[in-house]
């Protein structure tokens, strides 16, 4: 008896630390996690003499529907005319991992630019329960350039309060 309840007990402190490193990276984030209205800044910096060159600042509102999709209006600061993009303009798609880590597109939609042009990547960090986003741009490719530039661009993204949020 002595020697079974030695090898079960080994067996556990084999097998319990393992299961505990499987799921260490498991937060339980889904593309669920990002759902519903965030307000955003950017900061970017693109070097000079490129499309949107140095610096830029915008401001907007996204709205995450839950299943991997989202559309976002913002202002880039010092635009003219002093307005946010048509509704609905700006469209991507998102997917978020279990480690709360994620990447999305942004198709900038932009009326008769070349395929491939007018998008932005990103890789993100989700914190405080999906309530903050925290974004880096991992390849930018304006609309009507040859390929992708350079760029060192972050912003972060609260969500806007609700009822759900107590």
């Amino acid at each position: 008896m002595k020697g079974w309840t030695s090898k079960g007990m080994l067996a556990a402190a084999i097998v319990v630390p393992t299961l505990g490193v499987a799921r260490a990276d498991d937060f339980g984030c889904s593309n669920a996690t990002l759902k519903g209205i965030y307000a955003f800044g950017v900061t970017a910096y693109t070097p000079a003499g490129l499309p949107n060159g140095p610096p830029q600042v915008v401001a907007g509102i996204r709205v995450y529907d839950g299943n991997g999709h989202f559309k976002q209006r913002d202002y880039i600061g010092d635009s003219v005319p002093a307005q946010f993009s048509t509704p609905g303009q700006e469209t991507g798609t998102y997917q978020v991992n279990s480690d709360c880590t994620g990447s999305d597109e942004l198709d900038l939609n932009v009326p008769n630019s070349p395929p491939g042009t007018g998008i932005i990547k990103v890789l993100f960090v989700i914190s405080d329960g999906g309530r903050h986003v925290h974004e880096v741009v991992s390849e930018f490719i304006p609309p009507f350039a040859p390929g992708r530039v350079p760029t060192q661009t972050s912003a972060d993204a609260w969500k806007v309060a609700s009822e759900q949020d107590d």
